[in-house]
């Protein structure tokens, strides 16, 4: 019986697999795999098999670009904003969304300005989070590493979040043995946050590990045009972080006279899981954290799954396979939760519906793509 001969595609997949398994062997004493293939490798380290959420399923949204994402397990996350934004409040909600999920929480402080009140309101079970205070950059990857691997030691699949709030209040150990009136080297810290991101970017990955640093923003010097902000430790954080969000106060939340929160803006800068550029607003009341389900409104208002007269809401509940309304609900803002999201059932669809307006859809180009595009004489002049 004649062999059957292999199509060129096979003889490609087959030079594939070997090249891997002779990439895998030269580097067999690191004890990890070098060479994967993205579809079918599940412990590729570009896979991202989890997502911490962020106790606001819209910013969680913005993010993942998917259903119940969030901050991306195996990335490093970078929070930026000004003063009293909210960047270590979105980093600890992080950490009680870890810990609902049976993973370890780490928080590394610089700036020993941890409430535990504040930290228990949103939820965070303080007997089990692991509190570092650090002072250097260098301390605070030696401590990284340190708890990865012992975590790692005991449990290969466990669930860990490390958040370091802040890059900016950390120092280095030149700057610390320096007196007050002496030159404290103000690059050091940019030029070791540079070497420890390069060590550590690719190990985070294959480690599975989310970890979220916070960071401050500031003016930079003499600009007059474009971004007018900048962050602390140089440009390493920023390009290595696969997410980068900025928080940005709106406004006060006012009961009385008596400011009772705040709104939020969080700005998706820079993404590396799903479109960058989109935005989430959200609610901060000071005695219980982000307020999630107000970030469900504003979504159902952006994308008319409600009619607004007034102070009064109206939400058709539609049964997604024959369109037909279920029910109809009309609330307040303040109503929302008790008179809708109460039944498990009408919260899930809402949840389904929201997501399938607000997911961005990728197209495949199957058609060649430059060669469909028509080339005028106008396009060469202005491309030259």
């Amino acid at each position: 019986m004649a062999k059957k001969s292999k199509t060129k595609d096979e003889l490609e997949d087959d030079l594939a697999s070997v090249i891997a398994r002779d990439i895998n062997k030269q580097f067999k004493g690191q004890n990890y795999k070098t060479a994967f293939f993205l579809e079918g490798d599940d412990d590729s380290p570009s896979n991202v098999t989890g997502w911490v959420s962020s106790g606001c399923d819209s910013l969680d949204l913005a993010i993942s670009n998917r259903p119940n994402g969030g901050f991306p397990v195996g990335r490093i996350t970078e929070i930026t904003g000004l003063e009293a934004s909210g960047k270590s409040l979105l980093a600890t909600h992080a950490l009680a969304e870890t810990q609902k999920k049976g993973g370890l929480a780490v928080y590394i402080d610089t700036e020993s300005a941890t409430s535990t009140e504040f930290l228990s309101a949103i939820g965070v079970d303080l007997k089990n989070m692991l509190y570092v205070p650090l002072e250097t950059i260098e301390e605070i990857f030696e401590t990284i590493e340190t708890i990865v691997e012992n975590v790692r030691k005991s449990d290969k699949d466990r669930l860990v979040t490390i958040v370091v709030d802040s890059v900016m209040g950390a120092s280095t150990k030149i700057e610390m043995s320096m007196e007050y009136d002496k030159d404290g080297y103000a690059t050091s810290k940019s030029i070791i946050l540079s070497k420890a991101m390069r060590k550590v970017t690719n190990w985070i990955a294959r480690e599975k590990i989310c970890l979220i640093f916070t960071n401050q923003l500031r003016t930079k010097m003499g600009v007059s045009f474009g971004d007018p902000w900048t962050t602390a430790g140089g440009k390493a954080l920023p390009f290595h972080a696969s997410v980068r969000l900025r928080l940005k106060n709106t406004g006060q939340i006012k009961v009385g006279d008596q400011v009772v929160g705040s709104k939020t803006v969080a700005l998706v800068v820079k993404n590396r899981m799903g479109p960058p550029h989109r935005k989430a607003e959200y609610e901060i009341y000071y005695d219980s954290g982000i307020d999630n389900y107000g970030g469900w409104l504003s979504l159902m208002k952006q994308y008319k799954l409600v009619t607004q007269a007034g102070a009064w809401y109206t939400y058709q509940d539609v049964d997604p396979t024959t369109g037909e309304v279920l029910n109809e609900y009309k609330f307040q803002s303040k109503d929302f939760i008790e008179k809708v999201l109460i039944d498990p059932d009408v919260k899930d669809r809402l949840y389904n519906r929201i997501c399938e307006d607000y997911i961005f859809k990728y197209k495949a180009n199957v058609d060649g793509g430059i060669d469909d595009v028509e080339i005028t004489e106008d396009f060469i002049n202005e491309e030259g």
